[in-house]
């Protein structure tokens, strides 16, 4: 896979034009205090997204590519709540709020309409493995009553 490909996918386009938007737009509103805290957490929330999205693609099974959108949509929904704190402790304008709110609300669309799509078309079911699972196998748990006297000697 090459960032040819990814470029190909809008889902991590948007993603990436969304971390990349915070970067440069809502971080350096972000005063001097928050440099370890808010804006850290933002970074890595916001950066997580593309992240997710194109380790997902490249693992070529659709389960396995579902599963990393699932987390992709769990770091916007972190990135957002982010987004919401530094509005309501006045870090950023209600207009820059509104816009990251309405592009996360657009990107949220777009993700859950990829993952729909991975569910439907099932790209890499059949690659080899795809059908095996690992299971191990079920040990006996032996529980002791160690509550009552026992004639166990080895009970300590």
């Amino acid at each position: 896979m090459s960032i040819g490909g990814l470029e190909k996918l809008d889902v991590w386009c948007k993603a990436r034009d969304f971390a990349v938007r915070i970067h440069k737009e809502m971080l350096p509103l972000l005063p001097i205090e928050e440099k370890w805290a808010l804006s850290q957490q933002l970074r890595r929330s916001s950066q997580s997204i593309p992240a997710n999205i194109a380790e997902g693609h490249g693992r070529f099974y659709f389960q396995d590519n579902v599963r990393f959108c699932y987390i992709a949509r769990g770091s916007l929904e972190e990135s957002l709540s982010h987004i919401v704190h530094a509005y309501k402790v006045n870090y950023i304008s209600e207009s820059l709020f509104k816009s990251f709110s309405l592009d996360g609300e657009n990107l949220n669309r777009l993700i859950n309409g990829y993952i729909s799509f991975l569910k439907k078309s099932k790209q890499g079911a059949n690659e080899p493995g795809a059908n095996y699972s690992l299971q191990e196998t079920p040990s006996d748990y032996i529980i002791k009553d160690y509550s009552s006297p026992s004639t166990d000697s080895n009970i300590e």
